[in-house]
């Protein structure tokens, strides 16, 4: 079977903006692709993905608004193009009845605000021992938390809303086959504390949040202290921005309540 194995990575800044561009130009060939099966399907007429792949890919780089298309590698593209035709697929083979599951809706269009993930073959990267090569990015160094298991099929870049990158393997894994167990335990979850055992062991409730929050608190403290530019005086600043990955990891437990910011005063 295959498992995901995820990874950070550090990039340099000439790093970050070819990614960056990758990003926005797997977006653009996508959002293309759904327009073009928009209007093909108007018209009534059908194409297969090759002739698709030409159009929005091969095509599109010899014209004037699609030409910086060529300036990344093709790999992330052809897969973003094939994540477009199987998001339709899904969604009318979901109108037919003929997948289960919850249904699925038309795809909607990818923004530039949002998660960013692109994706590599084996024919767009290797792996090395302090580092990954992309194509056309180069050799980004990764903090292997734990070893590959095999040789990975492919890997997903992503960059999260607090601008952390993350590299996700795909690698095909043994299945683990545990052995059965017959004793069990009686669990009885409380307020005071978060869970009783029946063998009168207490887990005591981790309260994340309001850890979090008294974080919070210091660090607006320190920001009020500080002096800010005077043509910065009105721009709002998010705490995520201030303070990356603070609450994405109290989300596990309690997700906050309301947007969580403040102004330079």
């Amino acid at each position: 079977m295959k498992a995901r194995f995820r990874y950070r990575i550090y990039l340099n800044r000439p790093q970050r903006l070819m990614l960056a561009k990758t990003f926005g130009c797997a977006r653009v060939v996508y959002n293309d692709a759904i327009c073009l099966h928009q209007d093909l399907y108007q018209q009534g007429e059908k194409v297969n993905d090759t002739e698709l792949q030409k159009r929005v890919i091969t095509q599109a780089k010899s014209t004037i608004e699609r030409g910086w298309l060529s300036e990344v590698g093709c790999d992330p593209l052809i897969q973003s193009l094939r994540d477009s035709c199987q998001a339709l697929k899904n969604f009318f083979k979901s109108l037919k009845g003929e997948r289960r599951g919850r249904k699925v809706g038309f795809p909607k269009f990818k923004k530039k605000h949002s998660t960013q993930s692109i994706r590599f073959t084996t024919n767009g990267f290797s792996v090395k021992p302090n580092s990954v090569y992309l194509a056309k990015i180069g050799c980004v160094r990764v903090k292997w938390s734990r070893e590959l298991p095999s040789d990975p099929s492919s890997v997903t870049i992503i960059k999260d809303a607090t601008n952390r990158y993350f590299a996700s393997f795909v690698c095909e894994v043994d299945p683990v086959v545990l052995k059965a167990v017959n004793d069990g335990v009686g669990i009885d979850l409380g307020l005071t504390t978060f869970a009783t055992l029946s063998t009168g062991e207490k887990v005591l409730s981790p309260k994340p949040l309001a850890k979090s929050l008294k974080r919070l608190r210091r660090a607006q403290k320190r920001f009020s202290r500080k002096s800010t530019p005077e043509s910065k005086i009105n721009e709002p600043i998010s705490y995520t921005s201030y303070q990356p990955g603070l609450f994405a990891r109290t989300k596990r437990w309690r997700k906050p309540c309301g947007a969580i910011s403040f102004w330079k005063i």
